[in-house]
C-alpha cells in the first residue's frame, strides 16, 4: 500500500495520483489534506512518513507546491528517506542507491505526465542492494 499527502498546494496533484493508482488497481492510504483550504504541510508529509515508518504502507508520496518544505517534513520521521523528484532519472536513481521510501513531487513545478512518469519509476524501481550503498544509507541512519 502506498500511502500519499499534500498540503493545499499539491492537492490537485495528489488528485492526478490518486486517480493514476485507481486506474491501475494500486492500493493507497491518503492522509490528506482533502480539499484546497490552506493548511500546513508538516501535518501531512508527517502522517504519510509516519505510515511507511511504521510499515502500514510500503512507501508513501508527499506533494506540496515545490515539494521542498513537505519532504523535509518526511524526512524528520527515523527511518524516512524521501526524495524530492522532479524527472524519473532522479526516481529511478534514489530507488536504486538510497533506498528511498518517500517521493516528494512539487505539485506547482511538474505536469501531470511527468509527475505520473516519476511516480511510476519510483514504485517499479527495487533498491540495487549494493554493499557501498547499504554501507551508505546506514551512515544516513
Amino acid at each position: 500500500m502506498i500511502a500519499i499527502g499534500s498540503d493545499h498546494g499539491g492537492f490537485d496533484m495528489k488528485q492526478i495520483i490518486i486517480e493514476y493508482f485507481k486506474e491501475n488497481h494500486i492500493e493507497y492510504k491518503d492522509m490528506g489534506c482533502y480539499d484546497k483550504q490552506s493548511c500546513d504541510y508538516p501535518i501531512y508529509g508527517k502522517a504519510v512518513a509516519e505510515a511507511v515508518a511504521a510499515g502500514e504502507c510500503e512507501k508513501g508520496i508527499v506533494i506540496c507546491t515545490t515539494g521542498i518544505g513537505i519532504s523535509m517534513a518526511a524526512n524528520k520521521v527515523k527511518g524516512v528517506r524521501a526524495a524530492l523528484c522532479s524527472e524519473p532519472h532522479s526516481a529511478k536513481m534514489t530507488r536504486l542507491h538510497n533506498d528511498a521510501n518517500v517521493l516528494a513531487i512539487g505539485g506547482a513545478l511538474v505536469g501531470k505526465n511527468m509527475a505520473i512518469e516519476i511516480v511510476e519509476t519510483f514504485l517499479n524501481t527495487e533498491f540495487s542492494y549494493g554493499e557501498n550503498h547499504i554501507r551508505r544509507i546506514g551512515l544516513l541512519d
